[in-house]
């Protein structure tokens, strides 16, 4: 089995999960994202990008995998509009390196990680029927990526799971990015006692996700033949405000940290998504709720021992409208 970005946050979770099972897995990872230490110990490690076509190419004839998981991807929805080259070369491209190499070695499931970043805005709750119109660059990837296996399907007879999950968080998320992961960023702050940076008023909604909810589910999809060829939205069912999210790490971590308000951006305001598909196929129903992760999450990055480097932006294909606090420092 492949997992591409599995030493990243949610693909090193799946490849344990692959492990658990007694599965042979190779990670595909370039580490612009992720970290060596993600890597459980017992899968095969290779160092490359997907954007690498003969790279990708030699591993498929190598290895002849039966299933690909892919999870290799830059996800700042964001700052996606200020790097766009950098988004569609590695969340696109890349991809259809690896669908094609699917095709052309009868790979029986390609499972991908899409996201609820393709429905856009003012779609609530999102469900699968209807019809994506994403706001930024880094939905769209994704959306071409879902018509690309579609199309792929019914060409070549590809099958493929898609997942669309939202806003997951946990053990092992890159908590140094400045440029996203909003519960990693604020654990980080707030341990620092530095004022949590919230856009605008923080009136915005997400329904936060932990990853022991959506690993497991993403890594055993394959055996479920039903749910072949469809996509799903995965995740918790129980929005809550950016200030409130706030409000809970503050409580956990250093109540005198306190907020910071900073101008709003261009985002979507409210964003959760209906399961009852997931749960038709899968029997899903999420059993962590946002303080028990937040907690969990809480407690491994205190036990975190050294900073690790994250990537940084230097040269941006525009800086138009870029946060203030995005920029170089």
């Amino acid at each position: 089995m492949l997992v591409t970005g599995g030493a990243g946050f949610i693909g090193s979770h799946v490849a344990e999960e692959l492990l658990k099972k007694g599965n042979k897995v190779v990670v595909l990872d370039d580490l612009s994202g992720g970290h060596i230490e993600n890597v459980p110990k017992k899968a095969i490690f290779v160092k490359g990008s997907i954007t690498n076509k003969k790279l990708v190419e030699e591993l498929f004839k190598k290895y002849k995998f039966d299933y690909v998981y892919h999870l290799a991807a830059y996800a700042a929805e964001g700052l996606s509009h200020f790097i766009r080259k950098f988004n569609y070369e590695n969340n696109l491209v890349g991809s259809i390196n690896l669908i094609n190499a699917s095709i052309n070695n009868d790979v029986k499931c390609f499972v991908f990680t899409s996201s609820i970043a393709v429905y856009g805005k003012n779609q609530l709750p999102m469900h699968e029927d209807m019809v994506p119109n994403p706001e930024d660059p880094y939905g769209i990837s994704k959306y071409a990526i879902e018509l690309d296996l579609k199309a792929a399907h019914e060409m070549f007879g590809l099958n493929y799971i898609i997942f669309r999950p939202h806003n997951v968080y946990g053990e092992r998320q890159n908590i140094w990015d400045k440029y996203r992961n909003v519960i990693g960023i604020f654990i980080k702050r707030a341990l620092a006692s530095e004022p949590l940076t919230v856009f605008g008023d923080g009136s915005q909604t997400r329904a936060f996700t932990y990853i022991a909810d959506v690993a497991p589910l993403v890594a055993h999809s394959p055996y479920k033949k039903s749910a072949y060829n469809n996509v799903f939205n995965v995740g918790a069912h129980q929005p809550y405000s950016v200030k409130e999210l706030a409000e809970k790490v503050l409580e956990l971590v250093r109540p005198d940290a306190g907020v910071v308000h900073l101008p709003p951006r261009n985002e979507v305001m409210h964003a959760h998504s209906d399961h009852a598909k997931l749960k038709k196929h899968f029997d899903y129903e999420p059993q962590f709720v946002l303080d028990d992760g937040l907690s969990r999450m809480v407690n491994w990055v205190r036990g975190i021992e050294k900073a690790r480097p994250s990537k940084t932006f230097k040269v941006l294909d525009t800086d138009r409208n870029l946060p203030p606090i995005w920029r170089e420092e």
